[in-house]
């Protein structure tokens, strides 16, 4: 049930002190570090695909895909094509695509082609914005604003329907 163990200082026997600074230096290296700078998206890459981050996210690159953040800063050389969702978004450079977040800036020189759903907006002079925004206690939970559903039934008169009390060509009192 015990083993017999080595005293210290004896041949294989373990210090009883040891170094309290390597320890907590071990226990550190042992625990997710907490993020304390942003993710950086270089200009000179490009990717190809959604990108997700629960730290911040300093896009200066291209991203061809939807990105999710808790707090997003597209830089001016930045470019993003597809949907973008954050608490936090500034805009200096060029999104392609809708945007949801609860604070939403775009600074001078940032070109925004969607729709933006936001509980606090602000535009600099000189960005350009294109689209459709709508107000939302919390944008990052609803949909953005959607187009009408192709598959809405119609209510044109498409199909020309039956004359009323006409008769089929044909039957009795049709036309022949």
């Amino acid at each position: 049930m015990f083993t017999k163990t080595n005293k210290p200082g004896e041949s294989g026997g373990a210090p009883l002190s040891s170094n309290p600074t390597q320890d907590a230096i071990r226990g550190a290296a042992s625990k997710p570090a907490g993020r304390v700078a942003a993710s950086i998206i270089c200009a000179d890459m490009k990717i190809n695909g959604s990108v997700y981050s629960e730290g911040a996210l300093q896009v200066d690159g291209h991203v061809e895909g939807d990105v999710t953040a808790q707090d997003i800063t597209i830089g001016a050389s930045g470019t993003i094509t597809g949907e973008v969702i954050a608490e936090v978004i500034t805009v200096k450079g060029t999104i392609k695509g809708s945007i949801r977040g609860r604070k939403v800036e775009l600074e001078t020189g940032a070109k925004v082609e969607g729709d933006i759903v936001h509980t606090s907006l602000t535009i600099q002079a000189n960005a350009v914005f294109e689209g459709q925004v709508k107000h939302a206690t919390d944008p990052l939970k609803n949909a953005g604003p959607k187009a009408a559903s192709p598959s809405a039934p119609k209510t044109s008169s498409a199909s020309s329907p039956a004359k009323p009390n006409a008769t089929p060509p044909g039957q009795p009192g049709g036309n022949a």
